[in-house]
């Protein structure tokens, strides 16, 4: 059987130095493989961990960014519409104050040219008064045939444009 065993057969002491072989093979594998290799895994792992901590971080604090730009937008809105209205305020009541300048400014003009009408009005009514006068005058001389009085004259000359303004 020496020959068959040999061929087919398990030798203990062969089997004994293969089992030891095996282990101080598997021993220095798990000591100097197995340990970096799991030792490189665990960082490569806590990398991966912290990259995505940072970018959930990353996340809210772009939220928090996010939130903060949309309130000072809203805040630039609301202090934009609250421009816009007092603008609209201050020019409603610059029209108004314009306006009522140019109703005074009118209201004076037009007291002023009703106080010119006035006047040109006594001046031709003393032109015509003076014309009248003398045109009178000039007929009672001749019709009359002597001077009149300066007190006749003017008696004369109030009755006839007391007359004259009967008529109008």
């Amino acid at each position: 059987m020496t020959g068959f065993e040999q061929i087919i057969g398990i030798n203990p002491w062969t089997a004994l130095f293969t089992f030891c072989n095996m282990i101080i093979t598997f021993l220095l594998l798990k000591k100097f493989l197995f340990k970096p290799v799991k030792k490189m895994i665990d960082q490569r792992q806590k990398e991966i961990d912290d990259l995505y901590a940072d970018a959930e971080n990353s996340k809210a604090k772009a939220q928090e960014i996010q939130a903060e730009y949309e309130s000072r937008l809203d805040s630039a809105r609301a202090e934009r519409d609250e421009l816009m209205a007092d603008a609209v305020k201050r020019a409603q009541k610059r029209e108004q104050e314009i306006i009522a300048q140019a109703k005074d400014q009118a209201a004076s003009m037009m007291t002023r040219a009703e106080a010119d009408i006035a006047q040109e009005k006594k001046k031709a009514l003393n032109q015509v008064k003076n014309e009248i006068s003398s045109i009178s005058v000039s007929i009672a001389q001749e019709v009359v045939g002597r001077e009149i009085s300066a007190a006749d004259h003017e008696r004369l000359v109030t009755e006839f444009i007391g007359k004259l303004g009967e008529t109008q």
